[in-house]
């Protein structure tokens, strides 16, 4: 029943996990402009892993999409490699946990199902890790150009979905390595039952060994004597009767 419940928690945190990684790929602001030295702020620009944007003083952005691919940054090209990657691993890992945890009827054995489940915590903790590095790496070249004295242009500071990116993955890799451990639960209890029928049988089978003989005469009451001299013994008193 525990192994159970760590399985329905585990599945939990991986899947709100996924789904932060998820939201974090379209999010709009993974970056936002700084205020810092200014005074005077007439627009603030924005940027994530498809477009960059300005937003001016009465709320109307104009955005402008990032067209060639080719063009990019290898920041950016790396950063959206991985967040593909964590999608779909996540994807994976969501359908392969189903079907191995305890709670539902399909995936074989239990020591099946915990193979799979194990295998569904390998795939959330490598989408945890793919959706820590894109964040990590994207937020490393804010950093960089916002600490950087010789660096003039439009300086950034961390947007929300990197925040958002960054929880879910926790979640993705703390989900995965509970998944993972659920497995050596299911082989301790299939190594105690194994046990509890070998001693069952080990029971059964000193009981069986005893000699017949013997064991008759636990339970079987001892033969009368009728033999001519007990008669005789038995019926001396009323002989001249």
């Amino acid at each position: 029943m525990s192994s159970m419940f760590q399985e329905i928690v585990a599945f939990f945190f991986s899947t709100a996990g996924w789904i932060l990684e998820s939201s974090t790929l379209p999010t709009d602001y993974w970056k936002v402009s700084s205020d810092d030295g200014s005074v005077i702020t007439t627009a603030s620009f924005w940027s994530n892993l498809w477009k960059t944007c300005v937003t001016d003083s009465t709320g109307v952005s104009n955005c402008k999409e990032f067209i060639s691919m080719l063009a990019l940054d290898g920041y950016i090209i790396a950063c959206r490699a991985l967040m593909i990657s964590a999608v779909i691993l996540g994807f994976f890992g969501s359908i392969f946990a189903l079907v191995g945890m305890k709670c539902t009827k399909i995936g074989g054995s239990d020591k099946n199902k915990a193979r799979i489940a194990c295998f569904a915590g390998v795939h959330f903790i490598l989408s945890g890790l793919c959706s820590l590095s894109s964040c990590s790496i994207y937020a490393h070249r804010i950093t960089s150009e916002f600490f950087d004295p010789m660096f003039i242009s439009q300086k950034y500071e961390l947007g929300a979905a990197l925040f958002i990116g960054w929880g879910g993955s926790v979640l993705c890799i703390l989900g995965g390595t509970m998944l993972c451990f659920s497995i050596a639960g299911s082989f301790t209890s299939s190594k105690r039952e194994v046990n509890y029928i070998y001693r069952g049988a080990a029971s059964h089978s000193r009981i069986s060994s005893y000699p017949k003989g013997q064991a008759k005469s636990v339970n079987q009451r001892p033969t009368p004597d009728n033999s001519t001299s007990s008669r005789i013994q038995h019926f001396d008193k009323n002989v001249y009767v």
